[in-house]
């Protein structure tokens, strides 16, 4: 709870990290000022790119006392605006699961050899950044909660696989390693509320920790305030919900 005489600052910058296979890849990082101990964050961004929305997502986390870093998955692939980059990347069939899980992996050792960090990592990311948070909270261990909205390709027919993409992520529900969010729009088309239905059933099949919520009159991007598809209520509680649930999971 803010008061209006307590002390506030923030460091927000460009670092590099190690990434799949020991590559330097460039990240953002925002942090409170002080020597903490605090809870920490690896941000994951969506297909459109490492873009604005991103660097802001990252430093609202500083914001309510959270070390955040956003690694750019997109680094090998040239620099120029996000939106061109992202094009590219998505033009040429996305980035490797295994490349991007190696990143993400990166990332958070980052922040656990940080002595500001209370020994707490969570994950976030929206559309494709929330599959690519569910995928990899399964396939590595190290994270203590994990934030999926959105998250479209979670559940994938068999003819969408692909060398880059070899095996949907629900068929790792078994190897959840961490409590789950999910927020979802009943409106979007990836995830459909099928689909969803279908990566809550596997959940409860294997007895895992997770908590979905599901939002009337909201479709895909509810968050995004620059959008459309903005909706100022749903996504409110969204965020409502996510402080509650890293509250009792990273402390």
């Amino acid at each position: 709870m803010y008061q209006t005489d307590q002390y506030e600052g923030m460091l927000a910058e460009t670092v590099s990290i190690h990434g799949h296979n020991g590559d330097v890849i460039n990240a953002y990082l925002a942090r409170p000022l002080g020597t903490g101990p605090f809870p920490a964050m690896v941000v994951i961004h969506h297909a459109p790119g490492w873009d604005e929305w991103y660097r802001e997502a990252t430093r609202r986390y500083a914001h309510h006392g959270y070390v955040a870093i956003s690694p750019n998955l997109y680094a090998r692939d040239g620099h120029g605006t996000p939106e061109d980059i992202g094009a590219a990347v998505r033009a040429g069939g996305g980035v490797p699961d295994d490349q991007m899980v190696g990143d993400v992996t990166g990332a958070m050792k980052y922040l656990r050899s940080q002595a500001y960090i209370n020994g707490k990592v969570g994950l976030f990311g929206t559309c494709s950044g929330g599959r690519n948070t569910f995928l990899t909270a399964c396939r590595t261990t190290g994270f203590d909660a994990a934030i999926e909205c959105w998250g479209g390709r979670v559940v994938m027919p068999e003819a969408d696989l692909n060398p880059k993409n070899p095996v949907a992520p629900i068929d790792y529900t078994k190897d959840l390693s961490c409590p789950l969010l999910g927020l979802f729009g009943n409106d979007d088309a990836s995830p459909t509320p099928e689909q969803v239905d279908q990566h809550e059933a596997e959940l409860k099949k294997h007895n895992k920790n997770y908590e979905f919520h599901r939002y009337d009159g909201a479709g895909h991007g509810f968050f995004y305030y620059h959008t459309p598809a903005y909706r100022q209520e749903q996504a409110v509680d969204g965020w409502q919900k996510i402080w509650a649930f890293l509250g009792k999971h990273l402390g």
